[in-house]
């Protein structure tokens, strides 16, 4: 039997949080072992066609390696505004001559071992041909998942429509899109809210 052949798709890391939890320090500019973890999560997409990153571009610049996939920063509007507004803008960047991929790997900055559901929601997709999202120890993750880009265009615009995305649920945006749970390694999705789940998680730094 052939092996599952992954389908083509783009990835969106969110990033933009207020991190109160944290005192304010960026998710994305904490470490593990030296890498932030913007930087782990860019290696867990590192065979997208390309990124948007949704948040601040950090001061320090990222570590990437040669080869990596075309890497776009935006912004939500507002600032803040939630991670539909963020989804909303990565969507909405203007892409002059440029073909996307029907696919549409969306991750939080804070999940250190999203890599682990990577590909198995790119397999699921492959299989299903429906959107995935990662299902870990039965809790369902909607900021680690693999959308059709239609299923999330569509969501946006009826949201924008029916009053807009600023601090929109991920559960309201996506009412109408339908989404296959799949189960992903326990502790796949972890994030990181607290110093404990920081620590917890293997953190060393901002």
């Amino acid at each position: 039997m052939s092996a599952t052949v992954p389908p083509a798709f783009d990835a969106v890391i969110l990033t933009g949080g207020r991190s109160s939890r944290l005192g304010g320090t960026p998710k994305a500019s904490l470490r593990i072992a030296g890498t932030t973890l913007l930087e782990i999560t860019l290696q867990a997409v590192a065979g997208a066609g390309r990124i948007t990153v949704v948040g601040p571009e950090p001061a320090a610049g990222v570590r990437r390696a040669q080869g990596a996939p075309p890497l776009v920063f935006v912004r939500e509007d507002p600032p803040f505004g939630g991670p539909a507004a963020a989804l909303a803008a990565s969507l909405a960047q203007p892409e002059p001559g440029r073909s996307t991929a029907p696919w549409l790997m969306v991750l939080a900055c804070d999940m250190p071992r999203s890599g682990q559901a990577v590909a198995v929601l790119l397999t699921a997709a492959a299989e299903s041909g429906t959107s995935v999202m990662a299902s870990d120890a039965g809790r369902d993750q909607p900021l680690a998942a693999l959308y059709r880009r239609s299923d999330l265009e569509g969501a946006v615009t009826a949201a924008v429509e029916a009053g807009g995305v600023e601090n929109l649920s991920m559960k309201a945006l996506l009412a109408r899109v339908s989404v296959r749970p799949v189960p992903v390694p326990p502790g796949t999705t972890l994030d990181v809210d607290t110093w404990d789940d920081a620590r917890a998680l293997g953190v060393d730094g901002g």
